[in-house]
Parts: structure tokens; C-alpha cells; sequence
């Protein structure tokens, strides 16, 4: 068993959309595919990968770095003690040797593109569901059979009013979620409210609303805003200021009682760490949004809820940031609190599989081995693109 060819692209999601802090004109992913030479139904299995958004493409790291590693390294040092898979804990080793720790923000995403790619091959090699997978390996058995997902949208756009916005979110409960995200921060506080108010106006009282700042505060506007934002009852307040200033984490969760959310700009298991140590989070209340597939990848994320149930978290306060079928399939498996969905941006990679709706707020993962990323249909192309 050996990999016999490891393939990178990659791909626009430019979009004229923004959010507090950036805009994404110029966006791009990378796509990785790692092929095997187990061949089911005369073809070599593949595994898929690609990074989530607001992180550019890491076509230099990648070339350069990481899949020259795997692809000299002795097959056999890929492989499980028994030599019956792959074994991405190994392959993690071996990507990350001679890398010194520290500096998360860039490799953890090429990394993340690879790991992603390799649980792809080895659930089709195990022929599983990756999230059955997960849960044979990490729980016993139990899987979640069912996810919370949530819409994420919302954002500033040129030209782009209350109305358009009200009509945005009547899309996502029409298509089954009953909670969805919008963008604050780029605007005043006073037009930030009115497009809180024109959301909630549309949600009714069947459907939560969360809202995102993505990092944008200083500690005064953050509290600035918390206090406006107490009058509203919402599903949470994320990522107030920057992901590092855990000072200003600690002194917002002691004011105010809206539930933070945080954590999606944090790459490696100590930042996250440093985050809960030091960050005033309240594990009854907040909620973290580490993404696998930007933070070295699921072997990393692995070490990292072992962490957080070090500390008194519960992996069911985990929302994974990405949008994307690797965490939905992280959720399933591993227990999260569920998964954070794109319905109408960053395609085709942002969703899930064609035939498989959302109800009442969540979702099932596909059955198929694997992640399943060929059950969409505009992402299929770009997938058989690198081969």
C-alpha cells in the first residue's frame, strides 16, 4: 500500500462580499488530492482536501514542503502498525518534521489541506463514513447520526439594504436552518442595530440569530457593543476583538452576559490552550470554533480536544468554523455541538451534499466512505481537475 501521486490546485472563491475586517476579492483555496494504489472498481482511490475560506491558497508550502515529505518518505512509514491503512497520526509526524514549533498561521493550513485529504482515503479504504470512523476509533462506537448546523451569511455587500438582507435570511429558513449569522463591524453600532432588528424582525421566534465582528474590536467597542447587544437575545457574540488578546476575551466575558463565541483564528492546540486558560471563557456558556482543516488538520484537533476536556470543556461546545463536510463530519463523530454551514457563499466548496436537506436546523452526514465531497456536484469538477 503507498501513495502514488499527491496533485495541488488552485482555485478562486473571489466574491465582492465582506466582513468587518476583510473583503473577499481576491480569495483562493488550495484542492489536494492524495491517489493510492487500492483500486475499487478499477479505479485508485483518492482523497480529497481543500482549506476553508478567509485563508488563502498554500501552493508554495505545500510544493515545497509538505508534499515533498509524504511523497519521500518509505511507505511503509505511512502506514498503521499493521499495514492494513494509512496512518495520518504518521504521516502528520512526518509532514512536521524539522519544523520548528510556534508560527501556526500559515502552515497549519497546508498541513490541514493533507491531513483532510488522507481521512478522506483512509474512511474509503476502510469503506466508512468518516464520521463512523471517528466514532469506531474515539467513542466507542457512538455516533451522532444527526448535526446542529447553522447558516452563515450576512455580510456587507455593495448596495446591499435591510431589505436585501431580510430576504437573504428568509432563504435559509426556507431551506431548513432555524439559526443563522450575520456580519457586525463594518458598519456604525447604530446601522449595526438596525440590521440586527431587521434580522430578528425576519427570524420571528422560532429562529436564533448569531452575530460576527471577526475580530474587528478594540476592548472599549467590544464592551461598547456587548452592552447594545444585551437588549437583543442572541445566540452568541463571536469573535469580539483579536484572537489573541485574551486580556480583552477575559474582561468582555466578565461584563456581559451574551454568549461569546471564539476560536476560529486559533491554529494549533496551544493557542487554544492559551485561549482557555487565560481567556475568562465560561465552558457553560461560550462556545470555541477551532477549524481542523486551518489548524493542522484533525490529528492536531484530536490532541486538542483531549485538551479542552483537560480544562473542564466539553467537546459539545465545539462549532467548528469552515462550513465545510470534514467538520461535519468531525462533529458527527467526535460529539461537537454541531457545525457552521455556507449556503450561499464560497462555492462550490461552502455546503454539503446535493441530496441530503436540512431539517428543522440540522443535518445527516452522507453515507457514503469517505467525506463525501463528490456528492456535490459543482465541486466534483474541481476534485477530478487535479487528476
Amino acid at each position: 500500500m503507498k501513495i502514488t501521486g499527491i496533485a495541488e490546485r488552485v482555485v478562486p472563491i473571489k466574491s465582492d462580499i465582506r466582513n468587518a475586517f476583510i473583503d473577499f476579492s481576491q480569495m483562493t483555496v488550495s484542492v489536494v488530492g492524495i491517489r493510492s494504489d487500492i483500486k475499487r472498481a478499477g479505479k485508485p482511490l483518492i482523497g480529497y482536501g481543500f482549506n476553508s475560506n478567509g485563508r488563502y491558497s498554500q501552493s508554495g508550502l505545500l510544493r515545497d514542503r509538505f508534499i515533498p515529505r509524504l511523497l519521500n518518505a518509505p511507505p511503509a512509514a505511512l502506514l498503521t502498525d499493521g499495514g492494513e491503512n494509512f496512518d495520518p497520526a504518521k504521516a502528520w509526524d512526518i509532514m512536521m518534521a524539522n519544523e520548528k514549533p510556534g508560527g501556526h498561521g500559515e502552515r497549519s493550513v497546508a498541513v490541514g489541506v493533507l491531513d483532510m485529504a488522507l481521512w478522506d482515503l483512509v474512511a474509503k479504504i476502510e469503506e466508512l463514513p468518516l464520521y463512523r470512523l471517528l466514532g469506531e476509533r474515539y467513542r466507542d462506537g457512538q455516533v451522532d447520526e444527526e448535526v446542529f448546523v447553522y447558516a452563515a451569511g450576512g455580510y456587507y455587500y455593495p448596495g446591499k439594504d435591510l431589505g436585501a438582507l431580510q430576504a437573504e435570511l428568509k432563504t435559509y429558513l426556507d431551506m431548513g436552518y432555524t439559526t443563522v449569522k450575520i456580519k457586525i463591524g463594518g458598519a456604525s453600532l447604530d446601522e449595526d442595530r438596525r440590521r440586527i432588528e431587521a434580522a430578528l424582525a425576519i427570524l420571528g421566534e422560532n429562529a436564533a440569530l448569531a452575530v460576527d465582528a471577526n475580530g474587528r474590536f478594540t476592548l472599549k467597542q467590544a464592551i461598547a457593543y456587548a452592552e447594545a447587544l444585551e437588549a437583543y437575545d442572541l445566540f452568541w457574540y463571536e469573535e469580539p476583538g483579536d484572537p489573541l488578546d485574551y486580556r480583552l476575551h477575559a474582561a468582555l466575558a466578565s461584563i456581559t452576559s451574551l454568549p461569546l463565541a471564539t476560536g476560529e483564528n486559533l491554529f494549533s492546540t496551544i493557542d487554544a490552550q492559551n485561549l482557555v486558560r487565560y481567556g475568562g471563557l465560561r465552558p457553560e456558556r461560550d462556545f470555541l470554533q477551532m477549524d481542523p482543516a486551518l489548524s493542522y488538520g484533525l490529528v492536531e484537533y484530536l490532541r486538542t480536544l483531549d485538551m479542552l476536556a483537560a480544562h473542564g470543556w466539553s467537546a459539545r461546545r465545539c462549532i467548528p468554523h469552515g462550513g465545510h463536510q470534514f467538520a461535519l463530519h468531525i462533529a458527527a463523530g467526535l460529539g461537537l455541538y454541531g457545525n457552521e454551514s455556507y449556503p450561499h457563499v464560497f462555492q462550490p466548496f461552502g455546503g454539503f451534499g446535493d441530496d441530503i436537506p436540512v431539517q428543522a436546523g440540522r443535518i445527516q452526514p452522507p453515507q457514503t466512505p469517505g467525506i463525501g465531497m463528490e456528492r456535490k456536484a459543482d465541486l466534483l469538477p474541481e476534485l477530478e481537475r487535479l487528476f
